[in-house]
């Protein structure tokens, strides 16, 4: 069987067309997508439901008419799942979110609508929506934690087995730290003894340690694996390791029987950055299925 209707009119009638909301310009013909005219990286599906969402701008657009545009009727696909990770590549590339969106909004257990202005370039018309009649926030008024932490349309091209690589690499020296410190947990007590709390926060160091073990090696699995939603699930356990992972930025210090105080300072300022490097490459592509 071959497509719906929807997905059939999208294929047909509107892959000629453009079209601009806030920043952003969508090209139907090329399949490409630009935010003030550079290119943001989209793959094929969430394109293909960007351009359904546009054609229908202030209209609901049902769960199952976009993965009846996005995949033929005999597909054997999880279709709730596809859905999902392709709304959330296309929130990602919007620089949107589902909490307090700009241009996709969710109705719940319905669908999707897109909400900012659309206009249809090289045709009169303009797509509004009934509901939101103003441009999108300026990038100025956009969260702190969007304009400081990297978007996937600012970082660069790079093979999926380069940004798979790093990542697998910086799983394993955290590994090394924890394993390392847990290794010798003599000579780290002998270093804390002078410092204040000094039995508490060794306690902190040997339970933070075991519990990131396997952590780390979840980590370093999903990714060699490509499990199905891994980068969806790097990215909420970011959140949950930062803290953690920019404690252990210190872990130089424990090696002060080895290293002089200079050195462990200039790897712990390096390591501090490392929680930023493991969010950018999982949002290059370090846990995609295909690049």
């Amino acid at each position: 069987m071959g497509r719906s209707r929807l997905g059939s009119n999208v294929g047909k009638e509107d892959t000629k067309r453009r079209y601009r909301f806030g920043i952003f310009e969508a090209n139907a013909a090329t399949g490409e997508l630009r935010r003030k005219g550079a290119r943001v990286r989209l793959s094929a599906q969430p394109f293909q439901a960007l351009v359904v969402l546009l054609e229908r701008a202030g209209e609901l657009v049902t769960r199952e008419e976009l993965s009846r545009a996005l995949w033929p009727e005999d597909t054997f696909v999880d279709f709730e799942h596809g859905v999902n990770s392709a709304v959330n590549r296309l929130r990602e590339a919007l620089g949107d979110t589902a909490t307090n969106p700009r241009f996709l909004e969710t109705l719940a257990r319905r669908g999707y609508r897109f909400i900012a202005p659309v206009e249809v370039v090289g045709e009169e018309v303009e797509l509004t929506s009934p509901q939101s009649l103003q441009e999108p926030e300026p990038e100025e008024k956009m969260p702190l934690r969007a304009r400081i932490l990297a978007r996937p349309e600012e970082l660069p091209e790079a093979s999926h087995r380069v940004v798979a690589g790093l990542f697998v690499a910086l799983q394993l020296m955290y590994l090394g730290f924890y394993v390392g410190a847990l290794a010798n947990l003599e000579e780290i007590r002998g270093l804390m003894e002078p410092l204040p709390w000094a039995s508490q926060l060794f306690a902190l160091l040997v339970v933070t340690a075991a519990m990131l073990i396997p952590v780390r090696a979840f980590t370093i699995a999903i990714v060699l694996f490509r499990a199905p939603d891994a980068r969806k699930k790097l990215l909420t356990l970011w959140v949950l390791l930062l803290v953690a992972d920019e404690l252990w930025a210190l872990a130089p210090f424990l090696l002060l029987h080895h290293i002089n105080a200079g050195f462990a300072l200039a790897c712990a300022t390096l390591l501090v950055y490392a929680p930023f490097a493991e969010r950018s490459l999982v949002l290059m592509g370090a846990a995609d299925k295909a690049r």
